[in-house]
């Protein structure tokens, strides 16, 4: 039985909120040996007493680092410096690398250089660059409201109804300036006109295109892919959503294993 994965699970806390926590940890442990735990950030202030309960209960060592100057964020240096000792040092498969920050892009980009699997984990509003540079990337506010639907607010719809209506129009904050409701960072429509570009060049002389595979490749194009994103738990779900596609189930050579096979309407 070959062993599992081990990974370095490094966590910018100046960049991440402590109710992510449950998240980042599953998600974790769902990779494989998740060896070295280390977060990151001021402890001596306020703002993290969020975090210091989690602390403990998933077994991450706090890395103190003190903020030299306002408004910058000093843990990520720290990170990037371990990042690179854990490298040269330990034996490690991988890297999960929880922030928001494009300062990371070009440790993730170092770290797959050195042949290391490299996941980062953040917000949707997380740049691009970093976003691509990573393996795999896991949009934790997506994930989390996935997961708590009715975190928006938990007032009765009347009494939030009232309450809009008393907020003075002209205190409104400007459009571009409102939070932005979380949103995948790839949206749906973009995955639906990658799945069926793929289908076209890569099907068989029937249309059909194993779904593994298909799977594999939007995986491969879109760091940030993940069904879960959409509302699907599988990822045959969300081919199936799609109107202008369809499913086939074949039997394996030994009657168990099933084989699913996917191509576009022949009415489309």
């Amino acid at each position: 039985m070959k062993d599992e994965n081990k990974y370095a699970l490094l966590i910018d806390a100046e960049n991440v909120s402590s109710k992510y926590i449950e998240i980042v940890t599953k998600e974790a442990q769902t990779l494989g040996n998740v060896t070295i735990r280390r977060i990151y950030g001021d402890w001596t202030a306020s703002a993290k007493n969020s975090w210091k309960d989690s602390l403990l209960e998933n077994s991450l060592s706090p890395i103190q680092q003190y903020s030299y100057t306002v408004g910058k964020n000093s843990s990520d240096s720290a990170m990037i410096i371990d990042a690179m000792d854990i490298l040269y040092t330990n034996d490690v498969d991988g890297f999960i690398i929880v922030s928001s920050d494009s300062d990371f892009t070009k440790l993730a980009m170092r770290l797959r250089e050195s042949g290391k699997r490299v996941i980062g984990m953040g917000e949707s509003k997380t740049p691009k660059p970093f976003v691509r540079a990573c393996e795999q990337f896991k949009t934790l506010d997506v994930l989390y409201k996935n997961h708590h639907p009715d975190q928006k607010s938990s007032l009765p719809e009347r009494t939030r109804k009232q309450e809009i209506r008393c907020v003075p129009t002209e205190k409104a904050l400007p459009k571009e300036q409102q939070p932005k409701d979380a949103q995948p960072i790839t949206n749906l429509r973009a995955i639906k006109d990658t799945v069926i570009s793929l289908l076209d060049e890569n099907s068989d002389e029937d249309g059909w295109m194993y779904l593994s595979e298909l799977g594999n490749m939007i995986q491969k194009m879109y760091s940030d892919f993940d069904c879960r994103n959409y509302g699907f738990h599988k990822f045959g779900k969300l081919i199936e959503s799609f109107p202008e596609l369809q499913t086939r189930k074949d039997d394996s050579s030994n009657g168990i294993t099933k084989i699913v096979l996917v191509r576009k309407r022949e009415e489309w």
